[in-house]
């Protein structure tokens, strides 16, 4: 599903009409920074640093910043992962700044607006700092939305770093990273030639055959059969994990998490194990097999 960046915008905005004040303070935010160079998405999984995973209520990912609107309506169980979040794609905001706008006075009573403007005024400054601030040290990358997915991206950088949550929409495009030439790409696994790593597209929650999970820190896959059935032989297995995700519009990426080995010793016949080695590849040494 292709959209343009102004169907993004629309369509974020629509996925939070229910909740007023969210949908009241997120978009004042948007349109008081007036800057098309900032992404930002609205309800995003993410694990922080003490790897809990919750919906941040928006995101900036390119200023490593999420805000949190607190509402006395806000119950843990809103803003906490559910069994049906496992198939949306994790943002590893572990590195991000939180910043937080309260509705209700220390009495609890509901603040005026203008109250609420001006916490959301400073929250705008603080954005708009800290954009310079990224931008003097040379870390900002400006918000290109048509290149967010485009493997030449990365091949130019000559790398692929789980922590700056990197994403495909298709296996090919993964593929393209090592070298692949070829169209579609439908399987869950290929292999480099030349070397004893592979590519694999995982889904790590229950689906029809499998029963694969990950772990809070992002740092372990337990992969299982629906059934409980027995699996195949442990073996060395090397895998550069690109998990089936679906984004916060529905869409199905294939995020970089990683790369995983097999574990002999924690495995068994019926739940392998699989262990981050690395978060950051060298995409240059595929580039000439």
């Amino acid at each position: 599903m292709n959209i343009s960046k102004d169907d993004y915008i629309l369509r974020a905005f629509s996925k939070i009409k229910h909740k007023k004040w969210e949908l009241y303070i997120v978009t004042r935010i948007i349109h008081l920074l007036d800057d098309p160079e900032i992404e930002f998405v609205c309800q995003q999984l993410i694990k922080t640093s003490n790897n809990k995973r919750y919906l941040a209520d928006i995101c900036f990912p390119n200023l490593s910043l999420y805000v949190e609107i607190d509402e006395l309506q806000h119950s843990k169980l809103e803003h906490s992962e559910s069994d049906k979040d496992r198939m949306k794609e994790i943002l590893d905001a572990s590195n991000f700044l939180e910043k937080r706008i309260q509705i209700f006075t220390a009495q609890r009573e509901i603040k005026s607006l203008g109250e609420i403007n001006s916490e959301i005024w400073k929250i705008v400054k603080f954005i708009k700092k800290r954009k310079e601030e990224l931008v003097l040290k040379k870390f900002f990358q400006p918000w290109n939305f048509d290149k967010k997915y485009d493997p030449e991206k990365y091949i130019s950088l000559g790398y692929l770093d789980s922590r700056k949550n990197v994403s495909f929409l298709y296996h090919r495009d993964a593929l393209r990273c090592f070298g692949y030439k070829g169209g579609h790409f439908q399987k869950a696994v290929w292999e480099i030639k030349g070397t004893k790593k592979g590519v694999w597209f995982p889904k790590l929650y229950a689906n029809k055959e499998w029963n694969n999970s990950l772990s809070d820190d992002l740092g372990t896959i337990e992969m299982r059969r629906i059934d409980n059935g027995k699996l195949w032989t442990i073996g060395n297995h090397e895998w550069l994990v690109f998990a089936h995700y679906k984004d916060f519009l529905g869409r199905i990426v294939y995020k970089f998490l990683g790369e995983f080995h097999s574990s002999r010793e924690d495995s068994t016949m019926f739940c392998h194990i699989f262990l981050r080695k690395k978060t950051k590849i060298n995409l240059k040494e595929y580039q000439t097999l």
